[in-house]
């Protein structure tokens, strides 16, 4: 599950094998099976470098599977939670935006957001506070205000859209 967070979370990261290694703290041999496994299944694909000498491994989202897989590792790391127990609750809420780690695939002590939207923050943080419980992890959030964001602002961190208002609000 975590080499699947590591690559499905954000479908731009491209991986390669030492990284993950070093990432997962497993042995070489292990996470090339692994890779070998999910390339032959078409699930991600191999990017080879002009040197020749570095293979990346990046999602494969043209894949039938690949918007399952990655519902399935959002609840694994417990994004579904946040969706579902807090960004439908808030009603002004325009888009959610996952950074940090989290957004990597990597798992880290802090699920960071950023929060666009004109909504009650004292009603938020009282449901970031349960959901805090049920990941077991803290949340830190940026809160902007609709008018105030341009998705330019992200432009030069990771960051992954989790949450975008069905219509305009």
């Amino acid at each position: 599950m975590k080499l699947l967070s590591r690559i499905f979370i954000n479908p731009s990261s491209q991986v390669y094998l030492r990284q993950l290694q070093k990432e997962l703290n497993v042995s070489s041999n292990t996470v090339r099976i692994e890779l070998n496994k999910l390339t032959n299944m078409k699930l991600i694909q191999v990017i080879d470098e002009s040197d020749g000498k570095v293979k990346k491994y990046t999602a494969n989202v043209l894949h039938p599977l690949y918007l399952n897989l990655r519902d399935i590792v959002f609840k694994y790391i417990g994004v579904d939670h946040l969706v579902e127990d807090v960004f439908f609750k808030l009603g002004n809420l325009r888009e959610v935006y996952l950074t940090g780690d989290f957004s990597e695939g990597k798992d880290a002590l802090f699920i960071d957001l950023v929060v666009v939207g004109d909504i009650d923050r004292l009603y938020f943080n009282t449901l970031i506070e349960k959901a805090e419980l049920l990941l077991k992890k803290k949340i830190r959030t940026a809160f902007y205000k609709t008018d105030e964001f341009s998705p330019k602002l992200l432009s030069d961190i990771i960051s992954v859209n989790i949450f975008k208002a069905d219509k305009d609000l």
